[in-house]
């Protein structure tokens, strides 16, 4: 009988504006999930093991928990910080320790790595990269990471990319000066969600043919070019709330293949099925926080 059989794990998606968290099967399948707001760490740890000591309770008791955070994080299992939210421009976050403050409230064994190392965990399980040998998550939001996989294992062990802060070519209609506090223009000064809303305001309230979604499909469009032409990975997997505007996937293709130019010879058809949405949605960061506890108790 397979390790795997009954066996119910949480998950946490830790996010600077809300934390979730769920009972998963071994499977990916969600039974039970609610969300907090992100409060003060010790707040926010409160509300979590809450969760899990009622859904315990009730019947479905996890044996592990995974957390899949925002960073940056420590994420090196034989660091004496393993779990450690480093420098954050979240209040009160930096050098907290989400992994040892869950474990000390529940008892149970708490791993943890990137959001969106653990996004793209899920995504190649049980979402838009099953079956792919090499992908990346890319998460637009608040700010934009990403996680690589490829030759076996996610890209930057023992610690994480931050793909973030690439540098990219302006759109000749764009004198913004950028949102990034450490280098303005980068990808995440000009393109995350912060950005967008101090050049046009809400990105929710921005009609699908709003010029600006121009400016950040174009800005977008060179993050998957440089990752085609550095990795060739067979997914790039396009999340965050910013990837929820109508059509702006599209974008994104055509200026891909635009910028492209008829280099490596991709027709938009094969774009789109190199550039997509997750297949998970928004519960791609809740189930890559269950897929990393999975394999931490699969593994033992």
């Amino acid at each position: 009988m397979s390790k795997q059989n009954g066996l119910l794990v949480g998950g946490v998606d830790g996010g600077g504006t809300t934390f979730k968290c769920c009972i998963s099967t071994a499977e990916g399948e969600i039974l039970r999930s609610e969300r907090f707001v992100t409060a003060r760490p010790e707040d926010t740890m409160d509300a979590c093991s809450d969760f899990f000591v009622r859904c315990a309770k009730a019947g479905q008791p996890p044996e592990g928990i995974g957390i899949a955070c925002f960073g940056p994080l420590d994420i090196d299992p034989q660091s004496a910080n393993y779990g450690s939210i480093l420098n954050t421009p979240k209040a009160g976050w930096s050098g907290f320790n989400v992994r040892n403050e869950l474990a000390d409230r529940t008892g149970l064994p708490v791993s943890v790595d990137t959001d969106v190392n653990g996004a793209l965990g899920a995504e190649m399980a049980w979402g838009a990269a099953r079956g792919a040998k090499s992908a990346v998550y890319v998460t637009v939001g608040t700010g934009i990471g990403s996680g690589i996989f490829a030759n076996g294992d996610f890209l930057g062990r023992p610690s994480h990319p931050e793909f973030g802060h690439i540098r990219v070519t302006r759109h000749r209609d764009d004198i913004y000066g950028g949102s990034c506090s450490f280098h303005g223009d980068c990808l995440e000064g000009l393109t995350s969600a912060p950005a967008v809303e101090a050049r046009f305001g809400p990105p929710e309230l921005m009609a699908p043919d709003h010029p600006g979604w121009e400016i950040v499909a174009c800005y977008l469009a060179q993050a998957c070019i440089s990752l085609t032409l550095t990795l060739r990975p067979e997914k790039i997997v396009l999340g965050g709330g910013l990837l929820l505007a109508p059509g702006l996937i599209d974008h994104i293709r055509e200026q891909y293949a635009a910028m492209l130019n008829g280099y490596l010879d991709m027709p938009i058809d094969a774009v789109a099925q190199l550039i997509v949405l997750p297949g998970l949605g928004d519960n791609a960061g809740l189930l890559g926080g269950a897929k990393l506890a999975l394999q931490s108790l699969v593994s033992q």
